[in-house]
């Protein structure tokens, strides 16, 4: 009989208050979905850097024939002046940032040349002598690049070091500032959604004053007296994280799977089974959201 009255005041409220209702379904999906952007953003930058943090390496490239870089005063880079760069690389105090080196020398620099510019007229006017011996490093800890860059830079033959995390951290930089973007806009929607649960839990609760007199001088308790219009608002939040769930699941499907993964073949991007984590936790925060929201809102209204 209990659960029964619960439900039936739950369809009184919300049938008194379909517009309020429809203003929280629409306010509790945009928040949640803005929430649920920046979460699958987050998780596209954690997965990008665990792809690519390890197999970024550091260039030090040895000055080449003619090269115009002040270091090098048009001078290529001696055997001396290369066994030196190797011998500080291999030795007992880069050994905690240097995980393994790699050499490639001029010919094998034009080979490499070769496959990607051999039919072009730049690559035919190309030789071997004028491509420039170089040392790839891969480090323990990409993040420290600056130590291999601080060593090796200016150093007697050597024209230039260069982290290849510079080509992708850009793209990780456009991400962070798109999940930022998201959670402020999140935030601000978030408040839109507490003020309109609020408001519609409190006209509901003022529709139905003369119910709640008559239950509180009965000795119903307040759980009992606030379960109805605390339905109500959780039953409209859940509705608005629903469709941002669905929503979230178009977009990986048509945005990011169709769509932006065939134009960047060179990495991975986040699936389905991002947005299946992402669900249940939109869920909870809008189960969360009206339970707070209308807890605040019902103390002057059921108060016993």
């Amino acid at each position: 009989m209990k659960l029964r009255f619960i439900l039936a005041e739950v369809g009184k409220g919300l049938s008194r208050n379909r517009a309020m209702s429809v203003a929280v379904i629409i306010v509790t999906f945009v928040s949640l979905l803005f929430v649920g952007v920046a979460g699958l953003a987050q998780m596209q930058v954690g997965r990008m850097k665990t792809e690519w943090y390890d197999k970024i390496e550091v260039s030090i490239y040895m000055c080449a024939i003619n090269d115009k870089n002040p270091d090098c005063n048009n001078q290529e880079a001696t055997e001396q002046q290369i066994a030196a760069v190797r011998e500080r690389l291999n030795s007992a105090e880069m050994t905690p940032y240097v995980k393994e080196i790699y050499e490639e020398s001029k010919e094998e620099a034009y080979a490499n040349f070769e496959k990607l510019f051999g039919e072009s007229s730049f690559g035919r006017w190309t030789t071997a002598d004028m491509l420039q011996f170089s040392f790839r490093v891969k480090l323990v800890d990409p993040e420290q690049y600056t130590i291999i860059n601080e060593e090796f830079s200016g150093v007697s033959g050597v024209s230039e070091v260069k982290d290849q995390r510079q080509i992708v951290e850009p793209l990780f930089q456009v991400i962070d500032k798109a999940k930022l973007l998201s959670l402020g806009l999140a935030g601000v929607m978030t408040i839109a959604a507490i003020l309109l649960i609020t408001t519609t839990i409190r006209l509901s609760a003022m529709s139905r004053e003369r119910e709640t007199s008559i239950m509180r001088l009965v000795g119903a308790s307040s759980l009992f007296i606030q379960a109805p219009f605390m339905i109500e608002g959780a039953l409209a939040a859940v509705t608005g994280a629903l469709l941002a769930v669905g929503a979230l699941f178009a977009g990986v499907k048509f945005l990011v799977a169709d769509w932006i993964a065939p134009a960047f073949p060179w990495t991975t991007f986040i699936g389905m089974a991002e947005v299946w984590i992402m669900a249940p936790v939109l869920i909870a925060a809008a189960v969360l959201l009206a339970l707070v929201a209308s807890a605040f809102s019902l103390a002057k209204y059921t108060k016993i």
